[in-house]
């Protein structure tokens, strides 16, 4: 019997993202500051959706998709990379920056995907990868091929140190040093921070921004309507490549992560140069209406606010340190609150990336992990900025489960046992069907474990109340309520674990902690919103975000 899960699925979708003229608050395109009330949401390309049966994703499979992703109500879709690349790193080590690789696709395939999100309302963001190239990239080839050729002040080369060895102390965030010899010869180190097939580019020289200037152009012109920039916070380096101060000692066994954060990345990270060098890509892409979103890893949030808060280099940085970590309510709001005040509105929020643990297993699994992700992601939405939605959170996916080889490379080259970011890479569950119904093909390029028919997108867009129209509800406030974002943050009450705020005639409560929280200024207020439960009289339940609308108390004029 064939199987027309796809096609029901498709439908359905293409029908609930039809617009409503009636309640369409959405800004107008044109409008500069669009992106300050968007909601955004990450594909990892890989995992996604597969068009041609070689179980992996692409953007033929992305394409297919995007009924389904317009139903949510979102306003920006972020593709991962899919630029020509080896794949050492899934596509972060990219070869060609302006090319598609076949794995993927094709130019003519992401020119289709423009048009059809276009038509549909949706904003395309790419992502671009400046720190580093792959080591297949032409640059880099002449650059070892030829010493003393232009190419070779694309990258950062070094001398040995006194002993023959790394000219410092650098680590590279996947293990081991971030320096290995020239492949050349010539008896000089390279610098990457990741693996050593992704050479770091060297941003003090101004050809790289020439370079990147003229990609930008090339996808804008073609459809892209904003850019993710990969380790916004990285690109340049101190010019005297000093060792990095150490904080603690770097002990046999430890994970990469562990041991890249066991020294003070003030050397080859969260320069104040690397924001001065934003001010040029904001001028490349100024008149185009693209938006820049930086990858910003940095706890020093006066440093993040350099990259954002004047509005002259990027327009938002992601916040990682809030909705990345684990569920400390107490450091989530404190957090909160100081970006709010810092950034300026320079805030991109997101609880899950194609980097960590996925949401609703970090924030202790099942109905907890996942009341709690909702709570949180609710609270982002009222604060200023863009938030994000990784692919399956809107399902409540936990962690997969993996039953075949570590792809990871951070994880796959540092020995066995090593957690792996692979958990929150998982194929899509679309339907109950084989491989969850990612792919044609026999099988999915990550072996994991097939997920129930109650976490697939077919089953829940299908199912009043499920998790799919939880987040659907909660998507789209910011248009159903366009005060969240437009009117005056006002913080009306903080508490250890709760915050109450007020956007217009909106008060919201977000009771983060165990235990129900008394607000009194609640009690008689009718609920718009609720993550949760309901509140019992001025109690807002634990673990909770709710708005309230306060113009219900006001006397109707006559």
């Amino acid at each position: 019997m064939p199987d027309h899960g796809g096609e029901c699925i498709l439908e359905l979708m293409q029908a609930l993202a039809q617009p409503s003229p009636s309640n369409d608050l959405t800004p107008e395109p044109t409008t500069p500051d669009w992106w300050r009330g968007a909601v955004g949401y990450e594909v990892y390309i890989r995992s996604f959706a597969d068009a041609d049966g070689d179980g992996v994703g692409d953007l033929a499979g992305v394409m297919a998709k995007l009924p389904y992703l317009a139903s949510l109500g979102l306003d920006v879709v972020w593709i991962t990379p899919f630029f020509r690349s080896p794949g050492f790193d899934h596509g972060y080590d990219v070869a060609d920056y302006c090319d598609v690789d076949p794995l993927h696709g094709t130019l003519a395939d992401w020119d289709a995907l423009a048009v059809r999100a276009k038509e549909l309302g949706l904003k395309l963001f790419v992502d671009v990868v400046p720190n580093h190239s792959s080591s297949h990239h032409r640059w880099f080839q002449q650059a070892v091929a030829d010493p003393t050729g232009p190419y070779r002040d694309y990258y950062v080369w070094a001398d040995p140190a006194a002993d023959g060895g790394p000219p410092n102390n650098w680590l590279s965030h996947f293990g081991g040093p971030a320096w290995s010899l020239d492949p050349g010869g010539s008896g000089q180190y390279y610098c990457h921070l990741f693996l050593p097939e992704q050479p770091d580019l060297n941003w003090a020289n101004p050809k790289l921004m020439e370079e990147f200037a003229a990609i930008l152009r090339f996808w804008s012109d073609r459809g892209a309507d904003g850019f993710r920039i990969d380790v916004a916070h990285g690109l340049t380096k101190d010019p005297a490549l000093r060792d990095n101060p150490v904080l603690r000692p770097v002990l046999p066994g430890m994970h990469p992560q562990e041991a890249f954060q066991s020294f003070q990345h003030i050397h080859d990270l969260h320069r104040h140069e690397t924001a001065v060098l934003f001010r040029q890509w904001r001028a490349a892409v100024e008149g185009t209406g693209v938006i820049l979103l930086g990858e910003m890893d940095t706890r020093d949030v006066p440093r993040f606010a350099e990259f954002v808060a004047d509005g002259t280099a990027l327009h938002a940085g992601f916040v990682l340190q809030v909705g990345l970590g684990e569920w400390d309510p107490a450091h989530i709001i404190a957090t909160m609150l100081n970006y709010q005040v810092t950034a300026k509105g320079g805030c991109a929020w997101e609880v899950s990336n194609h980097d960590q643990a996925r949401a609703v297993s970090r924030y202790g699994g099942g109905d907890k992990g996942l009341g709690r992700a909702l709570a949180l992601t609710a609270l982002m939405a009222v604060f200023d900025g863009m938030v994000f939605v990784y692919q399956g959170e809107e399902l409540g996916l936990p962690d997969a489960v993996l039953v075949g080889p570590v792809e990871d490379p951070m994880s796959s080259r540092s020995g066995e046992g090593m957690w792996s970011r692979d958990v929150s890479r998982g194929p899509m569950p679309w339907t109950d069907g084989p491989v969850n119904g990612f792919t044609t093909g026999p099988a999915a390029w990550l072996a994991t474990m097939p997920v129930p028919t109650s976490l697939t997108a077919e089953h829940q867009v299908a199912t009043p109340g499920s998790t799919w129209h939880r987040y659907r509800e909660l998507i789209g406030l910011r248009k159903r309520f366009p005060a969240l974002w437009q009117e005056p943050f006002e913080l009306v009450e903080q508490g250890r674990e709760h915050i109450v705020l007020r956007r217009g005639s909106l008060l919201v409560v977000a009771n983060l902690g165990a235990q129900p929280v008394a607000v009194a200024a609640l009690a008689g207020l009718p609920v718009v919103y609720t993550s949760g439960d309901q509140p019992v009289g001025a109690f807002v339940p634990a673990e909770c975000t709710l708005i309230v609308d306060t113009s219900a108390r006001e006397p109707a004029s006559t």
